[in-house]
């Protein structure tokens, strides 16, 4: 049962401290990058006065699967099969949209056996914050290379990965999400403010966060490394989350902040920090962006794409505003005479 808190200088809005939103102790290897997702999603959720009875978790199997225990340990939660969360989630959401959908995945869960789902989920809009946990090996399965793996990348045995990768951000943009990003696990000052605008969209939120496995993919010749992640990513601009309930400066003196609205007012505030200057209202410049940068071997970070306007699941599907889980029979089934009624129009 949820209590009532007292505000104090240690609390957020909603008169939680940031200890109410934290899980189990993790048991991921020792440096791994998903405990640093972990954390940084600790302090979003915090940060953003998220109610932690009011959001449910959602996963898959793998080790990025395991990171759900790690945070919010009052929340609604729900552990798939492998490669299964989408399709939970989409149902979840639509028995219950009251909820906020926060999904942790990784490459493997996502783009190998859950493909499926997650196409459909980004093609439907379903509303949901949807973090890639993204190494480019398979964790629990001693380290084989997972469909994102680059390109020319090595294992530890020396095997080269001969097959060409999968970019999900590209995916999901050419599929129509209205928020994509790319960030870095290691990263908070990006993946914060990130995570928080994710929090606000109304729609899918894809966020693939590169987070490189201690174990089996932290050696030279991997591009997933923590060495070769830093040597090569490309910030494209700093961001600053400004929420709806405080008051909102935007700051125009240099020319190079690009303020972009969310639904409630929130303000996500890019600034232009890459001489690319990339605009994240352009589909297209995106998709062009991602093409250039992968075969340059970058990972550029940040903001990818964001279109607040493409029609969300819930209004897709004229869900009644109440949930679902909560109307009584009655309400979810036709009487006797109105199912005639439908039957009727079939002959």
């Amino acid at each position: 049962m949820e209590t009532t808190k007292t505000a104090s200088p240690t609390t957020n809005q909603l008169g939680y401290a940031r200890n109410d939103y934290v899980g189990a102790k993790s048991t991921l290897c020792s440096g791994c990058g998903h405990d640093s997702i972990t954390n940084n999603l600790i302090s979003a959720l915090f940060q953003s006065s998220v109610n932690p009875y009011q959001v449910a978790k959602m996963s898959g199997i793998g080790c990025s699967s395991k990171t759900t225990a790690y945070f919010l340990e009052k929340s609604h939660g729900f552990n798939s099969i492998h490669g299964r969360m989408a399709p939970i989630a989409t149902g979840a959401y639509a028995v219950n949209s009251q909820l906020l959908s926060i999904g942790v995945s990784g490459d493997g869960d996502t783009a190998s056996i859950g493909m499926g789902g997650f196409v459909h989920l980004v093609r439907r809009n379903v509303p949901i914050v949807y973090i890639i946990e993204n190494n480019g090996v398979y964790g629990l399965t001693k380290g084989q290379f997972s469909a994102t793996a680059d390109e020319g990348s090595t294992l530890k045995s020396g095997e080269i990965n001969h097959f060409h990768s999968i970019d999900l951000c590209a995916l999901a943009i050419e599929l129509g999400c209205g928020f994509v990003a790319r960030s870095f696990s290691g990263d908070a000052k990006q993946l914060v403010p990130l995570l928080r605008a994710a929090f606000e969209h109304n729609g899918t939120a894809i966020i693939d966060v590169l987070s490189p496995c201690i174990t089996f993919a932290n050696h030279e010749g991997s591009t997933r490394s923590y060495d070769a992640t830093k040597e090569h990513n490309f910030p494209l601009h700093e961001l600053g989350f400004v929420s709806a309930k405080e008051e909102i400066h935007v700051d125009y003196e240099e020319g190079t902040v690009l303020p972009v609205t969310l639904h409630d007012g929130s303000i996500l505030n890019l600034k232009k920090i890459d001489g690319r200057e990339h605009d994240p209202r352009d589909a297209k410049k995106a998709l062009d962006l991602l093409y250039t940068s992968r075969h340059k071997q970058e990972f550029v970070t940040g903001l990818l794409y964001f279109n607040p306007d493409v029609t969300e699941f819930k209004q897709a599907l004229e869900l009644t505003e109440k949930p679902l889980s909560h109307l009584p029979t009655e309400g979810l089934r036709p009487s006797k005479e109105e199912l005639s009624k439908i039957n009727a129009t079939f002959k």
